[in-house]
Order: C-alpha cells, then structure tokens, then sequence
C-alpha cells in the first residue's frame, strides 16, 4: 500500500484538517507528523498542549494510520526515514515565507521519485472560528504570562524585538523570514521599552511617563497579539509603588519587568557617564527585588535585574558582586548592559557569571556591540537577546523624509513610491 505523509503543528483540529486526512485517505495509508515544539516556534506559533496531547488527538482522526514525531520543520528527518510516495499540504505553503520549506520538501520526494499533492485550503466560518478560539487562548494572560520561562528552556536564545504600538506589536506577531539556513524563524517575544514609549509621545527618556500611560501600550498591544511581553520598569521606582505594580502586571499577563540598579532622576544608559546617573545601593536594590518577588502571585512572573556597573564605569568585580547579590534576594535573570562597541567586557562578564551560576537566565541589549550574532551570545551562556528600539529608529528617519518630500513638492506623488500601499497595512491588521 502507498503511504502518504502530512504533517500538523496545530493544538485545535478544523474541517481543514480533516479535508486533509480524508484526501489523504483516497491514495493509502496516512501517516501524520507531530511538529515537536522547538520547531513550531520557529514558523508557527507557541503551543498550548504538549507533544503527547497533541500526538493524542491526531491519532483520534478517522482515517490516520500512524502518528509520529517530526523534529524538523524541513522534513528531512521524516522523509529519510519514511519515504512516503507522496507528501500533502494545504496549498497556503506556495507563497509567502513557507514556500521555502515547500520547496526543499519537493526536491527531497523528488529524489526518490515521490509526489507533491497540494490541497486547496478551506476557508469556511468554522475555520476561522477555531483559529480565532485558538488565538484568544494564547492571548489570555494565564498563557502569555508563563510562555516567557517556557521559552527559555525551550529555544537555544529567545529573540525579543521591541515593540510600542498596536501596530509595531503586529508587525513583531506576523514577522516569519526565510532563515540562512533555509528555515522559517520568527520573533519570540516583545519588549516595551521607557525609551521608545517616551519617544513615541514626543517627551525625554527620564521616567517623565507613568505607570498608568504605559499600561496603556502595553494594553494596545496585548490586545491585538499573542506572544509574550517584557516591561522596561526603569528602576522601578520607590519599592512600594513597585510592589503594586507587580501584581498588575502580573494580572494582565506581562511575563517580566526588568528593573536597573539606578537611583534619581532617570537618564538612559547610553550616555553613560556624559551625564550625571547615580546607581543604587546592592543592599537598597537588593530589597526592592525581595519585596517585588514576596508581592508576586503565581510563579510565572519574573523579575529580572538589570546591571549599570559597566555602563557607569564601576568594573567587572563590582558587576559580578551585584549579580550575585540580585540572584540570591531572588532575581529570576540578570541583565548586564554595555554602551562599548567591543562586546569582551559583556562577553567577559557572562562567561565569568557562567563559571558560577548555570541557571540564571542572562539577557543582553547588543544596541552597541550590534555585529554580535545570537549563536555567538549563546556560546557565552546569553539567553535572551533584546533588539531594543529598532523599529523606533526605523521609523523616524522614512517619517521625516517623507515630511521634507511633500514640503518640497507642494504635493504627495514623489514620495509615494517609498510609501507601503494602505491596503497591505489593512490586510496586516485584518488577519486579527
């Protein structure tokens, strides 16, 4: 009998799926691959069943014959080791970004003589119901909130892009690229920075925007994605405004703040010791932790601390001394910050912290020291990596030209050509 392979990395079975299976079914035996959940992350979405559960449900289909693991999102380790006479696929894999996969996949069926069948996707109300269901799930804040510690052990470095509208946030969700390696990757997480929230209203970096302002990004952007976010808290401010504001962040479903060891009048960190920024006390930001973490309710919320000794010129010693010190009053990460183009003193410091501690998450901002790739800051025991303000600074500069273009030709036509078409904005925000 001729065995015929379809893979599904879905937690919610529709008429598409079963369409599917019952194509399938017509040309043999009906083999259906699991996505395991490292894969899924990269081209998909975040899981909300386990590999087992899932596994589970695919078998219940009428018509499958055999679930098994695909632990590849290229297919190679299925198709070596199957060599189905024929692969089937809804036809939304011929464009976009997942042609790519669709295209090694047919040169690797081809070389042994196996086909490609391509099954026109079903759009119908029910479909759209159960993805919507789905999505509403991975927003709810019991979901997103825990998703961030999930990632960790779960991907080589969680990639946080940041954020600071509606908009950036569903340009973060729907971003999936053709890596170098040939699969799909995608953003894992987001980041709402003080920085980029105060430049988007038009006012300095220095705290000047509360805490009540700031939820309201943050709520914008939770209402219209699904993936985990990560506050800038700043320093937190006086500890006991820092404990309520645990618990509501905690509530609405962000999965981490990270404080700096900083105190006064706020200034960013980029003008390190040009300005001047007075840093806290280890014993006084030791205490703040402690207390943010006695506040929190669940153990899903994470604290993480962010260190200014590099950036204020104080030295690795005094760096490591307070890492150490943050991770025992209870700090969930470390984050350590260098405005140097030479990434060896952040290098020097995860390694050194590395040799010590094995388990607390380290995070980096690489704004600086920007030619460092993920698998090199990995290699040094980072686990997350944070692309701070981006899209911010991508923005103003096509805003401003754009501006001075219509200035100087008393009209829109010359720009136009550098201006996205409206409707694919719409069709971006329509996909909700």
């Amino acid at each position: 009998m001729k065995t015929i392979y379809t893979c599904f990395s879905t937690d919610v079975i529709h008429d598409g799926h079963k369409n599917i299976i019952e194509q399938a079914r017509s040309y043999g035996r009906v083999i259906v691959g699991c996505l395991s959940d490292k894969e899924m992350l990269r081209c998909t979405k975040f899981p909300t069943k386990t590999i087992e559960e899932r596994m589970e449900l695919y078998r219940s289909l009428d018509g499958v014959d055999e679930v098994v693991v695909q632990d590849d999102m290229l297919y190679d380790d299925v198709i070596e080791r199957l060599h189905p006479d024929y692969v089937i696929h809804g036809d939304n894999w011929k464009s976009g970004a997942e042609k790519a996969v669709r295209d090694h996949v047919e040169k690797l069926v081809a070389s042994y003589g196996g086909q490609m069948i391509d099954v026109p996707y079903t759009y119908s109300e029910k479909v759209k119901k159960a993805d919507d269901r789905l999505r509403e799930r991975l927003s709810m804040p019991e979901f997103r909130r825990k998703r961030l510690r999930q990632l960790i052990e779960m991907v080589p470095i969680v990639k946080i892009m940041e954020a600071h509208s509606g908009l950036t946030g569903l340009i973060v969700e729907k971003t999936v690229v053709e890596g170098m390696d040939g699969r799909l990757d995608q953003f894992d997480a987001m980041w709402i920075s003080s920085l980029c929230d105060s430049t988007d209203r038009g006012k300095p970096d220095i705290e000047l925007v509360d805490m009540t302002s700031r939820l309201r990004t943050i709520n914008d952007i939770m209402e219209v994605t699904t993936k985990p976010v990560i506050l800038d808290g700043d320093t937190g401010g006086l500890t006991e405004h820092f404990v309520y504001n645990v618990r509501t962040l905690e509530r609405i479903g962000v999965s981490a703040v990270i404080i700096e060891d900083k105190t006064g009048l706020k200034r960013n960190s980029l003008f390190g010791t040009e300005v001047v920024q007075s840093q806290d006390t280890i014993e006084n930001f030791a205490a703040k932790i402690e207390a943010g973490k006695r506040a929190q309710l669940s153990d899903d919320f994470m604290i993480i601390a962010r260190i200014e000794s590099l950036i204020l010129e104080k030295g690795m010693e005094d760096a490591l001394e307070r890492a150490r010190a943050f991770t025992l009053a209870g700090a969930d990460g470390i984050m350590i910050h260098s405005r140097k183009k030479d990434p060896s003193e952040i290098f020097e410091f995860c390694d050194r912290f590395r040799a010590e501690d094995k388990r607390t998450p380290l995070v980096v901002v690489p704004t600086s020291f920007n030619q460092v790739t993920e698998d090199v800051l990995a290699s040094h025991g980072v686990n997350m990596v944070i692309y701070a303000n981006q899209l911010m600074r991508a923005a103003f500069p096509v805003m401003q030209q754009t501006a001075e273009g219509i200035l100087k030709a008393h009209r829109a036509q010359e720009v136009d050509s550098a201006l996205m078409p409206f409707k694919d904005i719409i069709r971006l925000i329509d996909t909700l």
